[in-house]
């Protein structure tokens, strides 16, 4: 039963026959408060409604009065409110301009001067007036920090007491107070005078009284009293015609008359078979039919209540709370779906609430389910197309596909592929597979866990997926026996678990079947239909092309590695004059043309050398190999660091020229190199580079230093010589050579990357492998972008005692004399085996010498991991090695010195050459 809120009493059981019909013009009603017959057809005069309204017993009269006294207490509230209002800004304004004028007077120039002159009353007090009469306050007081006053509008008050607060100034704050003076209620401000030292040396205080500020405020006062008493009157002559509109609205309707209007209306609203719903202001319910409370299962107390305390579903409340206009709105209420139409209803253009239909429309809610599913699915295969793929590893985009399904498609999910596709080969059939990706709604899941090889059999979905290329459906696990025949005693545990339904489609990439990937449900009772199945093989449609293209780049991405691994040096040459730790790292993004080498020379010496090629990938790393064969080749030459570069440049001028013929080729101008050569006996290091970052060095009492070593252009460049740096280094130095990928990337520049190498390496008494680990921990990214190759080589010497050296005239007779240097040096190491053939070698190489060379000659003998024989000549005339003819009387020293030492060969310097032969020690 619905009643209007107001009505007393039981609904009337008495039906209308027919519309309500308008009473004849002649019939008396009686009127309540006259008590006398009166023609509701016939408007009253002005005066008669006015004594019904003053009179108070009609609900116009009462809406009357009630007005009036509304307005007459607004107009009150706002008389007071602007007085006191008036006396608040009085009250800041007198404040504001007071600590003003004060701050303005203390920091005029001159003011802090005049307080340190003789008689700061006669410089102050003539400007304070000044500014008194020109800023409009009433007074202007210039003292000491005792409070004794230079100035005063009173001159008889100067030299007296200050009557105010100071302490606060006297701490550099600004003070106002409000005190009621000798000239009335005032608000002052005392203001600190500081000298430049901050220290405070005087004080100023300004004040105006709030009379001054506010006079203009209170002439107006009795306007605003004009105004609000014009107010009343307009509002009360407003109220008058508001409810004269209210009294003639109701036509002089008598009691009668409305009940039966109401009872037409009842009538009418209960017997549709639609829900009507009454919203009024606030949000309250003010009527709702028996259909309504039918539909919504309202209490039986809810008229009057707020629509939102009625335990309606979250969106149906927001609906009829918010009363905004709503066309065939589908709402679920617990098993109906309900139809709901609202508009909101009008009063003189002003919202005062609003009405709402409902209609059971539950035959809908089928169709809505399946639309609502279609969305789904829609979403997820949109999700799927950006969340899986999202890098180039394939482990990571099967756990990217497994994570999407669950739970949104299945329970758990499973991705198993061939181990060739893990390292981005091709797949073969007759292989095992490896679980790739597991997730699920729990984790005690039975199934094989992440890792495990497994060989699905033929009977099994995964199987015969594989082997069809379809998609397979077991909506039953418990009743498939070839899915049992997988692994009787883990699928008895699965079916235990609760996973009762299975989908298996293949991971299809074109003609390849990369894996293939399981469904499970076991939270929702029924099992995957054909609608799901056709998603299960979209969605994994989508995950083969990013697991296939995956594949692909970790299949070139190995390929480059390899390459490139397989042109960077294995192991470090054997060599005495360094001790040689390294480290190489490849790019995350890609691989790169980093690279770095070892390479002994003549005469105990060795050289390092790095360099990078731009760019990334198969290129870059061949073209790093070609130049590292270079640089063999070159070094083989024993040439100085500068021409060795200089070499290597025309060198790459011309792959970049042949690459530029072909027109697929990139270029490999740009790329940098560093080439250093350290000879043990001296402790001398020849440095020159090409575009390439300096190299760092570590000397032994651990301080750093990025020697100043020319930097020539990049390679390929040309038409500018390189320039060498020569140092000479103490022993256990050490020499740090990088490529700069170590110290740039896109977060910083090169010059802040050097400081912090700089930090990583200082320290003394640490070997090159802790001095490589330091580095690498210190400076590396999580992802670098660009490869890395650092060199740490700690400098020995070879001792003095390992080092035989002599001049040798320019006479055949003094070989004699060098076989017995020989010889003696020779016993003096415990090497007499060597003393033949060295002598032989040596008498071979000095007497070419002698004969062919220039003085002056020198002989030099090294003791290091092979005993290596040095004969010096100013000439740079180089013997060639043949075959004499058996009527040649010479022609065969060469070819005896090939074939007693294990090398030889001629390095020259600027000044002649050295042709030098190395045997093995016994």
């Amino acid at each position: 039963m619905v009643r209007l809120s107001g009505r007393s009493g039981a609904r009337s059981a008495r039906r209308p026959s027919g519309p309500r019909t308008r009473r004849a013009p002649d019939r008396a009603v009686v009127v309540p408060e006259r008590g006398v017959p009166r023609d509701p057809g016939r408007r009253r005069g002005p005066l008669a409604w006015l004594r019904s309204a003053v009179g108070g017993r009609s609900v116009a009269g009462q809406v009357f009065l009630l007005q009036v006294v509304i307005v007459l207490l607004l107009v009150v509230a706002a008389v007071v409110a602007l007085v006191l209002q008036v006396r608040y800004d009085s009250t800041q304004e007198a404040r504001n301009r007071s600590v003003a004028v004060a701050e303005a007077f203390a920091n005029a120039p001159g003011t802090r001067e005049a307080l340190d002159g003789p008689d700061p009353t006669a410089v102050l007090q003539p400007r304070a007036e000044a500014a008194r009469e020109a800023t409009g306050v009433d007074f202007i007081v210039v003292m000491n920090t005792d409070g004794i006053r230079y100035t005063h509008p009173k001159p008889d008050r100067i030299g007296k007491h200050f009557v105010g607060n100071l302490e606060p100034a006297l701490e550099g704050r600004v003070v106002t107070e409000q005190i009621t003076g000798t000239i009335g209620p005032l608000v002052q401000a005392v203001v600190p005078i500081e000298d430049p030292d901050g220290k405070v040396v005087g004080l100023v205080s300004a004040g105006i009284t709030t009379a001054t500020v506010g006079g203009t405020a209170d002439r107006q006062l009795p306007l605003v009293l004009i105004a609000a008493a014009v107010a009343l009157a307009l509002s009360t002559g407003g109220t008058a015609l508001v409810s004269r509109r209210l009294m003639r609205q109701t036509h002089g309707l008598g009691p009668d008359e409305m009940t039966r209007m109401y009872e037409h209306h009842d009538a009418v609203l209960h017997a549709v078979r639609e829900g009507v719903i009454i919203v009024g202001d606030e949000g309250r319910m003010l009527l709702a039919n028996d259909e309504a409370h039918r539909l919504l299962d309202l209490p039986e107390d809810a008229e009057g209540r707020r629509v939102r305390d009625l335990g309606l579903a979250a969106d149906t409340a927001e609906l009829l709370d918010s009363g905004r206009m709503a066309t065939d709105e589908v709402h679920l209420v617990k098993d109906r779906l309900l139809a709901v139409n609202q508009r909101p209803t009008h009063l003189r253009g002003k919202p005062s609430g609003s009405v709402a239909t409902l209609r059971d429309s539950t035959e809908l809610r089928a169709l809505s389910g399946r639309a609502e599913e279609a969305r789904e699915r829609l979403n997820m295969l949109y999700d799927a197309g950006v969340g899986i793929g999202t890098s180039l590893d394939v482990t990571r985009t099967a756990e990217e596909l497994a994570e999407l399904a669950v739970p949104r498609f299945a329970d758990y999910a499973t991705v198993d592929l061939f181990d060739a596709v893990l390292g981005g080969g091709q797949p073969e059939a007759a292989t095992r597979l490896r679980r790739t990706a597991l997730s699920g709604i729990r984790k005690d899941a039975p199934l094989y866990p992440v890792g495990r090889q497994i060989r699905f059999v033929d009977s099994s979905p995964q199987g015969r997926a594989l082997g069809d290329g379809s998609a397979v459906i077991e909506p039953r696990l418990q009743e498939a026996p070839g899915w049992r025949a997988q692994d009787l005693e883990r699928t008895a545990q699965v079916v235990e678990f609760g996973i009762h339904s299975l989908v298996a489609v293949p991971l299809r990439a074109g003609s390849l079947v990369l894996g293939v990937v399981s469904f499970w449900r076991s939270k929702k009772a029924e099992p995957f239909d054909a609608d799901e199945v056709a998603l299960a093989e979209e969605l994994v449609a989508r995950a083969a092309v990013s697991i296939d293209n995956a594949r692909r780049y970790t299949r070139e991405h190995s390929m480059a590695v390899t390459l490139q691994r397989s042109l960077l040096p294995r192991r470090l040459p054997e060599q005495n004059a360094l001790d040689i730790a390294y480290r190489y790292l490849p790019a995350q993004a890609g691989v790169g043309g980093d690279w770095f080498d070892v390479l002994p020379l003549s005469g105990a010496r060795v050289a390092l050398v790095v360099g990078d090629v731009v760019g990334h990938g198969l290129h870059a790393a061949a073209t790093m190999g070609r130049l590292r064969t270079a640089v063999h080749n070159f070094s083989a030459l024993d040439l100085p660091p500068d021409e060795l570069l200089a070499l290597l440049d025309e060198l790459v001028a011309r792959i970049d020229q042949d690459e530029a013929q072909e027109g697929d080729g990139a270029a490999v101008t740009g790329a940098t190199c560093l080439y250093a050569v350290y000879d043990p006996v001296s402790r001398l290091c020849t440095i020159a580079r090409a575009g390439h970052p300096p190299p760092a060095l570590v000397r032994p009492d651990g301080t750093v230093d990025f020697p100043d070593v020319p930097a020539g252009p990049p390679l390929g460049l040309g038409g500018l010589p390189f320039e060498t740096a020569e140092l000479e280094l103490a022993r256990d130095s050490r020499l740090v050579l990088y490529t700069d990928g170590l110290v740039e990337d896109r977060g910083r520049d090169i010059d802040e990357g050097l400081e912090l190498l700089r930090d990583a390496l200082a320290g003394a008494d640490r070997t090159p492998e802790e001095i490589c680990q330091a580095v690498l921990e210190a400076r590396l990214p999580a992802r670098p972008s660009d490869d890395i190759a650092l060199i740490v080589a700690r400098t020995r010497a070879l001792g003095a005692d390992l080092v035989a050296e002599w001049d040798v005239p320019s006479d055949p007779a003094a070989v004699a004399q060098v076989r017995a240097t020989v010889t003696r040096t020779l016993e003096s190491w415990g090497l007499e085996e060597l003393t033949f053939t060295t002598e032989l070698i040596l008498s071979e190489l000095v007497t070419n010498a002698i004969r062919y060379g220039g003085a002056p000659i020198r002989v030099r003998m090294l003791r290091d991991r092979s005993l290596i024989c040095e004969v010096f000549d100013s000439s740079s005339t180089s013997p060639h090695l043949r075959y004499a003819a058996m009527t040649d009387e010479g022609g065969r020293g060469l070819f005896l010195v090939a074939q007693l030492a294990e090398r030889w060969g001629t390095r020259y310097l600027p000044a002649g050459k050295v042709i030098w032969s190395e045997q093995p020690l016994p």
